[in-house]
This record gives C-alpha cells, structure tokens and sequence, in this order.
C-alpha cells in the first residue's frame, strides 16, 4: 500500500514538472502586471486620503463618473487609472502650496470598479467583482460551469485595452488538455467573456 502512495505522488510530481513550464507561457503584458502589483483605481471606488497631522484634510472620497475625487483645498483631482501610490505622489505636489512636507496616505477602502462579465451558455451570467487575481478557467468555475450546450471551443473574451477593442480567442477544451495554457489568461477589470 505504501509502495503505491509513493508510486502516485512521484506521478503527479512528474505531471506538476511537465506542466510547470506550460504555466510560463503567459504574455509579457500579463507576466508585467503581476509583477508589478499594481491597482488601478477605477469609477465608483471609495478611497481614504490621510495627511498626516492633518485631519480637517484628510477624508474618504468616492471617485466619481468623471474619474475626479474632490479634496479639501484641492478641489478636484483625478484619480481613475492611477495607482494609489501615483494618486499619492500627485496630491503631495499639489499640497506643497499650502503645507510643507505633506504626508499623505490613500488606501482604497471600497474596489467597486473592478468587475468582470460572463455572458451565453454559463451556469450564472452576470457581473462579478475581481477581488484577486483571477483566470479564465478560474471564472468559468466562479460561474458555475458551462451549460450543457455551450461552444467550449470558440469562447470569445472581449477587452478594452490602449483605447482599442480587442478579442482574444479562447479554446476551453485546449486548456484542460494541456495543449494550450497560453489560453489560461488573467481577467481584467472590464472584461467580458461570451460563451457561445
């Protein structure tokens, strides 16, 4: 019996170092913004703003349709696709005017904006948040699976990226075969998958 165990766990050490290459195939844009971490804010997020010793300038602020967040003194400061760090960096220059050496905080308390769409032959169409880092095998399994007419073959993925459209072809069947894990690629906010 003990034979055995150690039998199946060398065979699926095996089939993990076979497949571990496969997994590296992700795109250079993809491989960029997981190393990088970084969050966009986007509309309809809540953030926090903290100056440091500063509470009459320090609130929590809703970023508006428009992309803009208003702060005390600054008025209006646009914060949709900056990072927290660069939405930061911004407001720290535009305090020099009024307070010497500024230390400003900004967390995102509320990420409303980042959010995905399933839509045709899945379990639950819809709207889902994108709270981590997520496939598209992993957002199939989110929603439930396919239903039993769907086109595993030629699952559309539409994205807004660099002011263009662009569609990204993904075969299902392809993935969980091993023959393609270049397909497996991360969600983005925004993002919607047709299922035909």
């Amino acid at each position: 019996m003990l034979n055995k165990t150690y039998h199946l766990v060398f065979l699926f050490s095996l089939l993990l170092a076979a497949l571990f290459p496969a997994v590296e195939l992700i795109h250079a844009q993809e491989k960029l913004a997981i190393t990088e971490g970084s969050y966009k804010i986007g509309k309809g997020d809540i953030l926090e703003v903290r100056v440091w010793k500063e509470p009459d300038l320090s609130t929590g602020t809703f970023v508006r349709m428009d992309g803009m967040i208003s702060l005390p003194l600054l008025n209006d400061v646009l914060a949709a696709g900056q990072t927290p760090m660069q939405l930061r960096e911004d407001i720290n220059k535009r305090l020099e005017d009024f307070i010497e050496d500024a230390t400003v905080t900004v967390m995102v308390k509320t990420s409303t904006s980042q959010k995905f769409y399933i839509l045709g032959e899945i379990a639950r169409t819809g709207e889902y948040p994108l709270i981590k880092d997520l496939t598209v095998l992993q957002a199939f399994a989110l929603a439930g699976g396919f239903t039993e007419w769907a086109s595993k073959k030629e699952i559309i993925l539409l994205r807004h990226q660099y002011g263009k459209n662009k569609i990204i072809r993904v075969n299902y069947k392809n993935i969980v075969k091993g023959k393609d894990f270049s397909q497996n690629i991360l969600i983005q906010a925004d993002d919607t998958i047709i299922v035909p």
